[in-house]
């Protein structure tokens, strides 16, 4: 305990000389950039016009109590009770046998989800008097606020936490607090909670390892073109448009679970973008220069590669929002080199965007923009952490209790380790798309941006696509990705897979780990919803699907080409120096 009083004193510390010399720099000057007082406001107000409403809640709550007293008491003297409320089957939190069957914990359990759900269902209630988009963001923070007053998330009401107290004669929260204190000194002052054991990975050793060379590099890409595993290869080279907001490997994780792994097996010339993680020298690159310097400059370098002029694409997330972008670009210029694009759960319609859609405002945006103007960038962290809170109680709170109340290590995961190895954002390039994309939703009209002086028009695409979304997706709801459907007028096949916005697309064939299936439907729908009532379900994974389709696009079988073959000399072995640049 002395050398835990040592420490904390030295990085608070260290905090307070670093507020000091940059005068408090790296936190926002507004005092309420999300602008939620507003928002609270406005839902108070609208409350206060309807004190009926609030009454009724206030009395329904009432009367639920009086039900879990009485259920309370009847366990008490032994008897059987029925639950007033359970939680929600997907709900992890109270998973420990105690909550049910300890009388005390299953009162502190039920009181806590009834409060709960009284909050949410009376903001909920005035949702008809407040704007769409306030109603929304009252209703997300608020289910924030009560994720946060869980009983699991404090030491005298989580029985778990209790046990492992009493066992460990205390070594356990002695063990969290050293962990908290890692977690304040790897964040500089700020808490930067370990999802996984960082120690367990290495980007090149155990992860991102599949065999290949870097040819090509600009400010923004480095371009990796992968070993062949077979002797002849499909005439047309694959190209990979990954996401920027994290390192390009989730589609190289381990062997096990390795798209691009797969894919070279597959017999397919594989290549993918590795993306700087840019710094305020490139503040001013712009989203029209991520595709000049991306994809349009990669496809350049392929066919120097490889000879062939004709390739397909895959794009995933704001990937393949950019690739989208790209396609409607190069059909102005009357370039078809594209012969088949596979998008991977992608917003090209960002009418309805889900969740994220509460940090997309004009308070918010300006607060933003006035913060990534000093840096030239939005630190990769700050992202994570609007993602991360989509998920509050799976990415959040359960690493609290797991980290700080039971005093464990965290278990090393590829796909969390991955999540923490976030980048950067060019401050000029994410306000455009912030702005253009998701508060104006301007792609998805004909001519609604222009990018190297084209007006972009999705609608001229007729590239054949594979479009795949997944059904539990918080970043790029399917619903809205169902746009994609009936924008393009090229051929459309639409998949939908099973969980969510990465387990869903990192689901390699195994038959004997069968886990998510996905949905295909050949016959047209004008909506997801029909889509899906008319969709037959499949086991196991989507990759199989995909290869049928993208066979039949790729050409006939070459030799295969190896990395220095062509026009284009090796640079350094995968992958490459650009995913090796860590945020601070």
């Amino acid at each position: 305990m002395t050398h835990i009083a040592e420490r904390s004193q030295r990085l608070v510390g260290d905090f307070l000389s670093r507020q000091a010399e940059t005068g408090g720099a790296d936190t926002m000057d507004r005092a309420d950039p999300l602008n939620l007082g507003g928002a609270f406001f406005e839902m108070t107000k609208a409350m206060m016009n309807n004190p009926a409403a609030v009454m009724q809640a206030s009395v329904d709550l009432w009367s639920d109590y009086i039900n879990l007293w009485q259920a309370t008491t009847r366990r008490m003297l032994g008897e059987e009770a029925d639950p007033v409320i359970e939680p929600e089957r997907e709900d992890r939190r109270f998973r420990d046998e105690t909550w049910s069957e300890n009388a005390i914990f299953d009162y502190i359990k039920q009181s806590y989800l009834l409060s709960a759900r009284w909050m949410q269902n009376t903001v909920r209630d005035v949702d008809g008097v407040l704007d769409d988009h306030t109603a929304r963001k009252v209703d997300f923070y608020t289910k924030q606020f009560a994720d946060a007053l869980a009983p699991t998330n404090f030491l005298m009401t989580n029985p778990e936490v209790i046990r492992a107290t009493l066992d460990s004669r205390g070594e356990n929260l002695v063990h969290g607090l050293e962990n908290l204190l890692d977690d304040l000194e790897r964040g500089k002052g700020r808490l930067k909670i370990a999802m996984t054991d960082a120690d367990a990975f290495e980007v090149g050793a155990n992860l991102a390892c599949t065999e290949g060379q870097v040819v090509f590099q600009n400010d923004l890409i480095q371009l990796i073109q992968y070993e062949p595993k077979t002797e002849q290869v499909h005439k047309r080279p694959l190209l990979i448009v990954p996401p920027w907001i994290n390192k390009y490997y989730i589609l190289d994780l381990r062997q096990k679970n390795s798209f691009i792994k797969w894919a070279v097996e597959q017999g397919f010339t594989i290549f993918t973008i590795s993306w700087v993680n840019p710094d305020e020298k490139l503040a001013d690159k712009s989203f029209e220069d991520y595709m000049l310097e991306g994809p349009l400059a990669a496809m350049d370098a392929v066919e120097q590669a490889t000879g062939e002029k004709d390739l397909n694409l895959i794009g995933y997330c704001l990937g393949g929002t950019l690739t989208a972008a790209t396609l409607a670009y190069l059909t102005a210029k009357g370039d078809n080199r594209v012969k088949a694009v596979t998008y991977l759960t992608t917003m090209i319609d960002f009418e309805e965007s889900g969740e994220l859609s509460v940090f997309i405002d004009e308070e918010q945006l300006a607060a933003l923009e006035d913060q990534m103007n000093k840096r030239g960038y939005l630190e990769g962290s700050e992202m994570a952490t609007t993602f991360n809170m989509l998920r509050a109680n799976d990415l959040i709170w359960s690493f609290v209790v797991n980290n700080y109340l039971l005093g464990k290590d965290p278990f090393p995961f590829d796909l969390l380790y991955w999540n923490s190895d976030s980048t950067r954002m060019p401050a000029r390039m994410h306000s455009f798309y912030l702005r253009q994309m998701y508060l104006e939703n301007k792609l998805i009209e004909p001519g609604g941006i222009e990018l190297a002086g084209v007006p972009i028009d999705l609608t001229t695409i007729k590239t054949p696509s594979y479009v795949l979304s997944t059904r539990e997706d918080h970043i790029a709801p399917w619903k809205p990705t169902f746009a994609a459907y009936n924008t393009y007028s090229g051929p459309v096949k639409f998949v939908l897979s099973g969980s969510g916005h990465i387990a869903g697309v990192i689901n390699p064939p195994n038959p004997d780990k069968v886990k998510y299936g996905y949905w295909t439907n050949s016959r047209k729908a004008k909506t997801p919803e029909t889509w899906l009532k008319n969709a037959t379900q499949h086991e196991g994974s989507w990759w199989p699907d995909w290869k049928t389709w993208i066979t039949k696009k790729a050409g006939p079988m070459v030799p295969a080409r190896k990395p220095g073959d062509g026009k284009l000399s090796v640079i350094e072995p995968a992958p490459g120096s650009y995913v090796k640049m860590r945020v601070n």
